[in-house]
């Protein structure tokens, strides 16, 4: 039996090809998946830029359990099924520990699942440090990213009182249909209100300003620094908030403390309710991943680009 997976290729459009490789060999506690769809994160995407030949990239997975960990943890073969791996995702079939794995209800589809693994868990988690949201006021930048969209959505459920960021004026409507009470436009966080929560993506600027418009005793949950690594802001004013926390979040440290799959199974089961709506910008065939990764670098698209398998 052929497999086949994205790799690493520094002759193929941006650098990501789909090239045979081995097949998965899985331990007693892992299932092997045959993957049917796959989403791409900017994380992941920067790496293959700078990786060797070869590197197989992928975080986020759904398919099906083609055989169950041997343990007899998880999901049982057959299982319609979404995933997180730290890389190699993007395959026909992968080998996925049992604990990174949860059943997909049957109204999600492979496609939606695809989208939760990074975006879901980054923005469900982050949303976390800032304890019970019921009435906060909730800051989230970078609001049309893959995780923005999320984590807008998810305190707005929560009660919370949600400002958003974009970076173009024509995009405010996009964000007020996430469930954004007010939108923000540009680099720069005015100095009032304050926030409870404020979730960042963006870096720069943006986190420079937003550190000032801190309640006190709020907290910051840096994630991504998709405009710039560089960071300046006013010291007084942060120490004056007092008990302010700037957080820095990466998610597979995260999941040091609870498994992929108790996350993995709360989205989909909120997606299944109607109550979180994934948003796919852009869906292909897997086959144009170098096309795909090259447009989401270059900020082509809002939200998340999901590619399918035959």
């Amino acid at each position: 039996m052929s497999n086949r997976a994205v790799v690493v290729d520094l002759d193929a459009p941006g650098r990501l090809a789909v090239r045979p490789v081995p097949e998965p060999v899985p331990d007693r506690g892992e299932a092997v998946v045959r993957v049917r769809a796959i989403s791409l994160n900017r994380g992941e995407v920067r790496r293959s830029t700078m990786a060797a030949a070869g590197w197989r990239p992928g975080w986020d997975l759904a398919g099906e359990v083609e055989r169950a960990a041997a343990d007899g943890s998880g999901p049982r073969a057959g299982a319609r099924v979404v995933g997180l791996l730290p890389e190699g995702a993007w395959a026909e079939r992968v080998v996925v520990p049992a604990h990174a794995l949860a059943e997909l209800p049957g109204k999600v589809t492979f496609s939606q699942a695809a989208t939760f693994p990074v975006a879901g868990l980054t923005a469900l988690y982050a949303l976390a440090k800032g304890g019970l949201l019921l009435g906060k006021r909730v800051l989230v930048t970078g609001a049309t990213g893959g995780v923005g969209d999320f984590a807008v959505q998810l305190a707005r459920l929560a009660g919370a009182h949600v400002t958003a960021t974009a970076r173009r004026a024509d995009q405010t409507p996009i964000v007020s249909q996430l469930g954004a009470h007010d939108v923000v436009v540009g680099e720069e966080i005015p100095a009032t209100p304050k926030y409870d929560v404020v979730i960042d993506s963006v870096g720069g600027r943006t986190l420079g300003t937003a550190l000032s418009a801190l309640q006190r005793a709020g907290v910051c949950v840096a994630l991504g620094v998709s405009a710039s690594a560089e960071v300046t802001f006013d010291a007084r004013e942060f120490c004056v908030a007092g008990r302010t926390t700037l957080y820095g979040f990466y998610l597979f440290t995260e999941l040091g403390s609870e498994p992929a799959s108790v996350g993995l199974r709360r989205l989909a089961e909120l997606v299944a309710s109607g109550q979180l709506a994934p948003h796919i910008s852009l869906e292909r065939p897997w086959t144009e991943i170098g096309q795909v990764a090259q447009d989401l670098m270059a900020r082509r698209f809002p939200g998340k680009a999901v590619l399918t398998l035959d």
